[in-house]
């Protein structure tokens, strides 16, 4: 029998839809599955430099960063032309080729900008270095990195070469000199004439998005830290996503006015690498490094840079707010502080605000160094418009997210107001870990990242924190994994078993608190203990918040730790 064509027409069709489910599918709305409510960002395919470069010609001759301690700065045209010679240097001094990892031991010093834009100018993937770890640290990230160069501060080159010296693969050391006076140590490459020579080379900046921009240090969800494989086009989409017009808080700088915004977040981390450091480059703001905070260099730099803006942790929020040295002089200039690393303390925030007289915009944000870092972030048009307090903000441009059951990422997504672990899919979203692939697969589940934190969203899709399903611990913003003094105090003679866990503290936001159990026929010395870990690990992973001796360590079936149950412990024992 023949069938009319309209009819052949519709089987046709049923047929593709059938076949082509999952691409119809991608057009129809998911349940549960939350896009940003904020129109979307172009994002253009280049690199770092290129796209951190595209205003500079506009104010070359404007100060585009100031140590606040030495006074040492730079203009965008020395910021580009550094970075250029730099880039050579790297490629025919260095012998360095495309896709070779240089590691960067630096705090924040002005010449950070110029390691990181040279470097990746010229090919390579720049991995970031804690000043404050000790040589075991500073090895493990070397090795596992496989870092064929470290530039560092003199006063740290002690350190760069007693870690160098016993890995078999030679890895060139660059010094920075923090002061003039100082000498240069032997066997160091001088990083002033590095940026000053002029060298022929053919070559031209290499200009591939897709390569590996950075490779930075997180513990993921949990275990011990992994080098996160960041892209340039990672980085440029979360710089792009983050300058939409309802979350870009710098104003345009003209030749009389330019916003200026402190570097008090760490530059080796990636909130203070990417959406401090390079975001407000571009933006040609003045960037003031701090090497350290500390409350004096801090004061001094409220009162003599008057800044327009700062990012923060939720620590130096408590510190402004409950400090009687923070006037309402030094916070007169600020017109808005962002606040990401961990959850801010409502009444610190009110505090804030009514000690500066409520001119001050005081938002969250919200990410994590596998998603370039931020997901989520508040504007401080819609905050007003809405009402709401206590949020970590809404989905970013370009991105969607979804809460589901915790433990179980294949489940179906939840609604408003219910918590869950919060997984994340966008062009910000890193490819994994560095030849860590089991661990890659753990964290990114059919393209979603799990981010490993319990948060809910309200019917206005504004999203709240609520606990950290992960077991990392964040003091000061900082990463902490359990595993890493776990096995450390393990090793202790008295030692038979050992469980870390985050304890609240109102300075830190949490510091390390173990639970330990003794071996037999042992006395534990805690003093002695407290020493082993504390010549092992930067100061900031010290157990500020105790040793408890236990008879067992809670665990599952599994032999995984129930640290909730250590938690419900601790907060029994202190109440």
């Amino acid at each position: 029998m023949i069938r009319p064509p309209y009819f052949r027409r519709c089987v046709w069709l049923l047929a593709q839809s059938v076949r082509c489910n999952s691409t119809f599918d991608s057009h129809l709305p998911k349940p549960n599955i939350i896009n940003s409510s904020l129109s979307s960002v172009e994002i253009p395919n280049v690199t770092v430099p290129r796209y951190v470069y595209e205003n500079f010609h506009k104010f070359p001759n404007k100060v585009g960063v100031e140590c606040a301690a030495t006074g040492r700065k730079y203009t965008f045209e020395e910021i580009k032309t550094k970075s250029d010679k730099l880039r050579k240097a790297i490629r025919k001094v260095l012998n360095l080729q495309k896709g070779d990892v240089i590691a960067l031991l630096l705090p924040n010093v002005p010449e950070f900008p110029i390691c990181v834009l040279g470097s990746l100018e010229a090919g390579l993937t720049v991995t970031t270095i804690n000043p404050t770890y000790t040589a075991v640290e500073v090895k493990y990230q070397l090795l596992d990195s496989n870092a064929k160069a470290i530039i560092t501060l003199t006063s740290l080159n002690p350190l760069a070469q007693a870690v160098t010296k016993d890995i078999d693969s030679k890895i060139a050391i660059v010094n920075i000199k923090n002061e003039p006076t100082e000498n240069l140590p032997v066997g160091a490459m001088n990083f002033e004439e590095l940026v000053n020579i002029d060298i022929k080379i053919d070559e031209a900046e290499v200009d591939d998005a897709s390569s590996t921009a950075f490779l930075l240090y997180s513990s993921g969800t949990t275990g011990l830290p992994k080098g996160v494989q960041l892209s340039h086009q990672n980085v440029v989409s979360n710089l792009c996503q983050t300058s939409h017009p309802l979350l870009k808080i710098a104003h345009d700088t003209s030749e009389t006015d330019q916003d200026v915004v402190p570097g008090i977040l760490p530059w080796f981390h990636v909130a203070g690498l990417n959406s401090v450091m390079l975001l407000y480059m571009r933006y040609l703001c003045k960037l003031v490094s701090l090497p350290k905070f500390t409350p004096e260099l801090f004061l001094k730099t409220l009162l003599t840079q008057k800044p327009h803006l700062l990012l923060i942790a939720p620590p130096i929020v408590s510190f402004m707010a409950n400090h009687n040295a923070i006037k309402k002089v030094h916070l007169q200039p600020i017109r808005s502080i962002v606040c990401g690393a961990a959850p801010l303390d409502r009444n610190d925030e009110e505090k804030l605000g009514l000690k500066s007289g409520k001119h001050l915009n005081i938002l969250q944000a919200y990410g994590l160094t596998e998603a370039s870092p931020f997901i989520l972030a508040t504007s401080a048009v819609r905050k007003k418009a809405i009402g709401f307090s206590g949020s970590v903000g809404e989905v970013l441009p370009n991105t969607m997210v979804k809460v589901v059951p915790p433990d179980n990422p294949h489940a179906p997504s939840l609604g408003p107001n219910l918590p869950g672990e919060l997984l994340v899919k966008g062009p910000q979203v890193a490819v994994g870990y560095y030849n860590k692939p089991n661990d890659t697969n753990i964290s990114f589940v059919n393209g979603w990242l799990r981010t490993g934190d319990l948060v809910y969203y309200d019917t206005n899709k504004m999203f709240y924190f609520q606990d950290r399903l992960k077991e990392l611990i964040k003091v000061k913003g900082f990463q902490v994994a359990p595993a890493e003094l776990e096995e450390l105090i393990r090793a202790f003679p008295d030692i038979a078993d050992a469980a870390v866990i985050g304890v609240p503290s109102q300075r830190f936001g949490e510091v390390p608190h173990a639970y330990v159990v003794v071996k037999p026929d042992r006395i534990l010395n805690t003093e002695k203990l407290l020493q082993h870990v504390s010549s092992n690990v930067a100061e900031y992973k010290t157990l500020k918040g105790g040793i408890t001796v236990i008879d067992s360590i809670p665990k599952n079936a599994s032999g995984k730790i129930l640290r909730r149950e250590l938690k419900l412990q601790y907060q029994s024992d202190n109440r």
